[in-house]
């Protein structure tokens, strides 16, 4: 997972409660060039709108990987990964859903943010560590913790622009992904997805 989102570091982060709303935003993204695809666990109608992503996905966009976010109990990391969830997101760090990915050998990224965290869950079996909520650190923050810890694979979320030089500068920084959510999805593309994947070709030939 890791060598390919040194080529794809572009990670879309998107929940809504419209099945077919969601298929065709996934579809826009992979037209441009997205190839991990974050769905979050934030409403009841999550898991059957997932359920219905994962299938249309394994259809029409053979080569991304579909990951589920907003993951706290090891229950629902296990239903998501039956579901056929390619990778596990957290917002934090917890060893139990740690252990559900082990057993799956499912690529697991939790959410941390102080030294202590990060460390702990790499040292826990995390694929890479999510750096959240990222507009309360900034680049800065990460190009500080790369010199005591430069090995550690980091993703970051949450105030992350749609923009080449917001992007250039975490991945400069030194993450190896960045997660972006509502700001990427700012408007109503059902009329229009065209918009949506000219959107994010322009950012994907940027990095």
């Amino acid at each position: 997972m890791l060598s390919e989102l040194k080529k794809s570091p572009i990670v879309p982060v998107f929940f809504h409660p419209d099945a077919v709303y969601v298929r065709n935003i996934a579809k826009a993204c992979y037209a441009g060039g997205i190839r991990f695809f974050e769905f979050t666990n934030r409403g009841p109608e999550a898991f059957d709108v997932f359920h219905q992503l994962e299938n249309f996905v394994r259809s029409n966009c053979p080569d991304m990987s579909l990951g589920i976010g907003t993951i706290y109990t090891p229950e629902d990391a296990e239903r998501f990964i039956r579901a056929g969830a390619d990778f596990v997101v957290q917002p934090v760090t917890t060893a139990e859903v740690a252990a559900v990915c082990k057993k799956y050998n499912i690529p697991w990224i939790p959410g941390a943010m102080t030294l202590n965290e990060i460390w702990s869950a790499w040292q826990m079996g995390a694929t890479a560590v999510k750096v959240f909520p990222g507009n309360l650190v900034g680049p800065a923050y990460i190009r500080a913790l790369r010199g005591p810890m430069p090995d550690v694979p980091l993703m970051v979320t949450g105030g992350v622009e749609p923009t080449e030089a917001s992007i250039r500068e975490w991945l400069k920084a030194g993450v190896q992904a960045v997660g972006l959510g509502s700001q990427l999805f700012k408007g109503d593309f059902s009329n229009d997805f065209i918009a949506l994947t000219e959107r994010v070709a322009q950012l994907m030939s940027d990095v």
